[in-house]
């Protein structure tokens, strides 16, 4: 399209959607006038029908009709093969259709993100003596580096890596753009001291747990509220709370309210 001088992509945000298949396959049929072409937008792509003309104004030759065709005739070939593989995995899912209910109550996880879980590491967790060693197994805990006393790099070592990208996927959905939840706060909590890819890993961690939880014990999700972590660890809330306020040159004593 760049080569045609075709500038598509400037003014659609993506140019194999709806609007942006259709003025492609028109394009490959001939037509050729921008404002035909604009006129074949859909939704909010109407509003920028200036631009559109604009853009679809080049030099579309037949060489670039070949391949255009080529590539959407690939794709619609890969559209195939994922619906025919789709319905495969669906037959095959289906004896474990309740475990995937389960898993997808967890917030940030989705039907495809559950199956992928199963696929991994399956529905029986009396193969992991504790979460701990599901999550290091996958690679999802951080290291212990410690000599003479010093704290060294504490990142996390390889495991599977299809577990470890479907679990970050969800993480992403469930921990940074959530405001409510325990997930979301423990990204927020991670990430003020430690940054955005640890906290990142820090929720795909907490989301394996409760994974390995809800198929343990059959249960489903329960939100513990985003005040979890300080009705469970009020002490050291209470003692972090304090250390912040006398690093700023407070003298802190706690009494306790009537």
């Amino acid at each position: 399209l760049e080569d045609a001088g075709i500038k598509l992509a400037s003014v659609a945000s993506n140019v194999l959607g709806v609007s942006g298949r259709a003025m492609l396959a028109a394009l490959t049929h001939g037509t050729l006038d921008p404002d035909v072409l604009a006129d074949l937008a859909r939704g909010a792509l109407r509003r920028k029908l200036p631009a559109l003309r604009q853009a679809l104004a080049g030099r579309f030759r037949p060489h670039h009709t070949f391949l255009v065709s080529q590539v959407l005739a690939h794709l619609d070939y890969l559209d195939e093969v994922i619906e025919t593989v789709s319905t495969h995995l669906e037959e095959v899912m289906t004896p474990l259709a309740e475990e995937v209910s389960r898993l997808d109550t967890i917030p940030g996880v989705n039907k495809r993100t559950a199956e992928v879980l199963i696929a991994e590491i399956g529905v029986d967790m009396s193969v992991f003596p504790t979460a701990g060693h599901l999550a290091s197994w996958a690679g999802l805990c951080p290291g212990n580096n410690e000599s003479a006393g010093k704290h060294k790099s504490g990142r996390t070592r390889k495991g599977n890596r299809w577990l470890r990208g479907v679990l970050i996927q969800a993480a992403l959905a469930g921990g940074t753009r959530s405001t409510t939840g325990a997930l979301a706060a423990r990204y927020r909590r991670v990430m003020r001291h430690r940054g955005h890819k640890k906290a990142v890993v820090a929720v795909a961690h907490a989301m394996l747990v409760a994974a390995y939880h809800l198929l343990a014990r059959h249960t489903t999700y329960h939100e513990p509220g985003a005040d979890y972590y300080e009705r469970r660890h009020a002490d050291r809330v209470r003692h972090r709370a304090v250390q912040l306020l006398e690093r700023q040159g407070y003298r802190v004593i706690l009494e306790p309210a009537a």
